[in-house]
């Protein structure tokens, strides 16, 4: 029996970007894990190596309340939250068959009112959060600013990328931070941060809800006021 949900805040590299976790985020985790295992998954739009399913229509109600309480208490952000994309999402690309652009790290959107949530419901650890240094440029978080010189730094590098899933240092991205999953954790976090899926080699890449690394992924935009 747990108390509701705990609140903690860290922040991420020399940037110092706010990183937002939340234990015990929902009431009742297995019943999404049970919904999850009845779900229509399919091919996950965008750059997303898996699959994703929508979700149950009493997820929101119950996350919102929370969510509120983040953006306003800890991010500042005071407009009601404005959900971008919102899903059930599981991993199930191997290694061997990302792309390119699967295989670095990425930012979700460019815009500082952008925020992302990933809320972890697999039992077994599948591989947390990594967030990343670009070296060549510097940067940890790629706003619309920033955004030619990081892609075009990026583009020169792609040739030497070695294709699979980053959780750790490589030649061009040094990991600044690694969020530990957990059942029911969730992280909160702006979408303009660099991040990856940190999918070790043993990971359980299952299309099964009940074996797999199930989350939920959703987007959002938060007015100032």
């Amino acid at each position: 029996m747990t108390s509701g949900p705990s609140i903690s805040v860290a922040t991420i590299g020399r940037e110092r970007h706010m990183l937002v976790t939340v234990d015990d985020f929902i009431a009742d985790p297995q019943a999404l894990r049970i919904h999850a295992a009845a779900a229509p998954f399919a091919p996950a739009r965008s750059h997303y190596p898996g699959i994703q399913a929508p979700l149950p229509q009493g997820y929101l109600p119950e996350a919102l309340p929370i969510l509120r309480r983040v953006f306003t208490g800890i991010f500042g952000r005071y407009a009601a939250p404005e959900v971008i994309d919102i899903s059930l999402s599981m991993v199930t690309t191997p290694a061997d068959g990302l792309t390119a652009k699967q295989s670095v790290p990425h930012c979700d959107a460019f815009s500082a009112d952008r925020y992302a949530l990933l809320h972890y419901l697999a039992p077994d650890d599948q591989g947390g959060t990594a967030f990343f240094r670009h070296r060549a440029t510097g940067f940890e978080a790629v706003d619309e600013a920033r955004a030619p010189t990081f892609f075009a730094a990026a583009e020169r590098e792609e040739g030497n990328m070695r294709v699979g899933y980053v959780h750790d240092t490589t030649a061009c991205y040094e990991r600044t931070s690694l969020a530990e999953p957990r059942f029911n954790r969730a992280l909160i976090y702006p979408s303009f941060v660099l991040h990856s899926g940190a999918i070790g080699a043993d990971a359980t890449l299952s299309s099964d809800p009940m074996l797999g690394r199930l989350t939920v992924t959703g987007f959002f935009r938060v007015a100032p006021r």
